[in-house]
């Protein structure tokens, strides 16, 4: 490694050297260059690499080219840059293709952002050729395009580099939308230059306006390219979008909308933005004061018209993702705060009356049952909350999520029928996925039934759950016996279920925990725990662990420390004896291992 370093540090005397002589640097600098180069180098070579030290370094770097370039500036000195500057360049390029080949595309745009305000490096690294990362990224191109028109103001560099990204990805909507975008920034820029000088009464002779330019024909032509090569709603949306945000676009829109609902009549997202974009029409454009009554009145229309496009979608798509964007409106409606009760009574009404025709179409998607049942309980509507949940289960009758919810519902408004409904569930549903059920039905019957009624829904649930999901059971069992019956009870339950696997690391530790907080801890007891533990989770052979997996080196080790640390406080009663018959088998185990 020494040598790789002493390598490097010499490969930079020429241009060291180079600075020196041009009188750039001064003799002492050149030293304090060559120090930190050192230190640099030693951390780059390092067994544990760091995407930090690479930054550092690269930082360094870029840091020491923004010198030399205002040195130059100051003495006037211009020449020998082969000899320096770009040998600093292409050992920014080497730390780049070093780095990146570790870290990919997290160090590459990271760092871009810290230093893509010096041209020299943003330029060099985008164009290499032979450095097929660079061009995978279609993110940089885009940033250096950006930094060319909004940095350098140099509207034909950008889209330079646009056409060239675009060679390398035909097909990236991102890059179609930010070149879009390029090119109307452009016209307008160019719109208001040429309105200053008309109105200066300046001779526009010697600048060259070019009609289509500033009329945003560049723009459509991108549009109408990417149009052909990118399909999908998502992408002409984002177009328009992005035109709506430049007033002389009008005819630019028109297109496409009218590409929009030609091509894309059938999809959701095209009557969704059709039936949104109401809410921008028709507002009021009269200059006289304007009541709170006369604004509520005209979102209320607004609103009204929305949900006439709706209603159309609906009919005219009916499909669950249609229905799904006319809740998600009339949800955000209802939550937008107003001060005016009657249009909040409004919205609530038309939300509840939506969430009905859904379901009686058979189209309302399961995610949004939640969310009509949150509402209804929100207004007090308890009956029709019931009814609902009843519905739910019925039309998903096999999915654990919805008797969940229902069940929640039941008992929120203390139904009679929550035990009935619990049965029902597990009529349905098969052992692998209820553990929520079972946990929510336990802790129920905490709260409303006797303990002889909780304790044999334990045990009921432990047969009825699956292996895997039983363990939580278990843990659960144990800390309700102890909570409910004490240490006498909570010691018959362990006893009960020791043998019973698969168990948990967790559910020793909590009967460890349990005997460590009696008065008269008994440590054949507690030697007993850690002995069951150790047996299961202790050993780094071929028996199985935690949840009938193979335990690692590490997990058992850090049981091993567990068992040490935690029979330290109870060591003393028993002079030691027992956290010293711990450490001794603990040893033989790692030295035989």
């Amino acid at each position: 490694m020494a040598e790789r370093i002493e390598q490097r540090l010499e490969d930079r005397i020429p241009e060291l050297e180079q600075l020196e002589r041009v009188g750039l640097f001064t003799p002492k600098e050149i030293r304090a260059v060559l120090r930190k180069a050192s230190a640099l180098e030693y951390k780059i070579q390092r067994r544990a690499l760091r995407k930090e030290d690479f930054v550092n370094y690269i930082q360094y770097e870029i840091n020491l080219l923004e010198l030399i370039k205002k040195r130059r500036a100051r003495i006037g000195y211009s020449f020998k840059k082969e000899e320096i500057e770009s040998s600093i360049v292409h050992r920014v390029h080497s730390l780049f293709k070093r780095a990146t080949g570790k870290w990919k595309v997290s160090l590459f745009l990271s760092f871009i952002v810290t230093v893509s305000k010096w041209v020299l490096v943003t330029s060099h690294l985008l164009c290499i050729k032979t450095n097929s990362f660079i061009s995978s990224v279609a993110a940089l191109w885009i940033m250096a395009a950006k930094w060319e028109m909004e940095t350098r103001l140099s509207s034909e560099s950008a889209r330079h580099l646009f056409l060239r990204a675009l060679r390398f990805h035909p097909e990236c909507p991102k890059l179609y939308q930010e070149y879009f975008r390029m090119e109307l920034m452009n016209a307008e820029k160019q719109r208001k230059e040429k309105k200053e000088f008309e109105q200066a009464k300046m001779d526009l002779g010697e600048f060259n306006y070019s009609e289509e330019i500033l009329n945003g024909e560049l723009a459509r032509i991108i549009y109408r390219d990417a149009a052909q090569k990118i399909k999908g709603v998502e992408f002409r949306l984002a177009v328009l979008s992005i035109a709506k945000l430049f007033d002389f676009t009008q005819d630019l829109q028109k297109e496409i909308l009218e590409s929009l609902q030609t091509e894309y009549a059938d999809d959701p997202l095209t009557w969704d933005y059709m039936a949104r974009r109401e809410l921008d029409l028709g507002s009021l454009k009269s200059t006289e004061p304007t009541t709170k009554q006369m604004k509520v009145s005209e979102v209320t229309q607004r609103e009204e018209r929305c949900c006439a496009v709706f209603e159309e979608a609906v009919t005219a798509v009916p499909t669950e993702d249609m229905w799904k964007c006319y809740i998600t409106f009339c949800l955000e409606r209802c939550n937008r705060k107003t001060n005016s009760e009657e249009l909040k009574q409004k919205r609530l009404e038309r939300t509840l009356s939506v969430f009905s025709k859904a379901h009686e179409s058979s189209l309302l998607p399961e995610s949004l049952y939640k969310q009509w049942l949150q509402l209804l309980l929100e207004s007090n509507l308890s009956e029709k909350a019931t009814e609902v949940a009843e519905a739910a289960t019925k039309r998903f009758s096999l999915s654990a999520e919805m008797w969940q919810m229902r069940l929640q519902v039941l008992i929120q408004l203390k139904n009679d029928n929550v035990t009935q409904c619990f049965e029902e569930a597990f009529k349905h549903l098969k052992s692998k996925g209820t553990l929520p059920l079972w946990a929510l039905w336990v802790e129920w019957s905490e709260g409303t039934n006797s303990k002889q009624d909780t304790e044999a829904l334990y045990q009921r649930s432990l047969h009825a759950t699956a292996p895997a999901e039983s363990v939580t059971m278990k843990e659960k069992y144990l800390d309700w016996a102890y909570r409910n019956g004490g240490y006498k009870k909570v010691k018959r339950v362990f006893t009960s279920l020791h043998e019973n696997r698969p168990l948990s690391l967790d559910f020793f530790r909590k009967m460890i925990q349990i005997e460590k907080e009696q008065e008269s801890c008994k440590m054949l007891h507690l030697r007993e725990y850690y002995e069951r533990a150790l047996r299961e989770f202790g050993s780094t052979d071929s028996g199985k662990g935690f949840l009938g997996t193979k335990s690692s080196p590490r997990q058992t080790r850090k049981l091993w420390e567990y068992s040490l640390a935690s029979c330290e406080d109870v060591a003393g009663r028993s002079g030691g004896r027992l956290h010293f018959q711990i450490h001794f088998i603990a040893n033989w185990t790692f030295m035989k291992n």
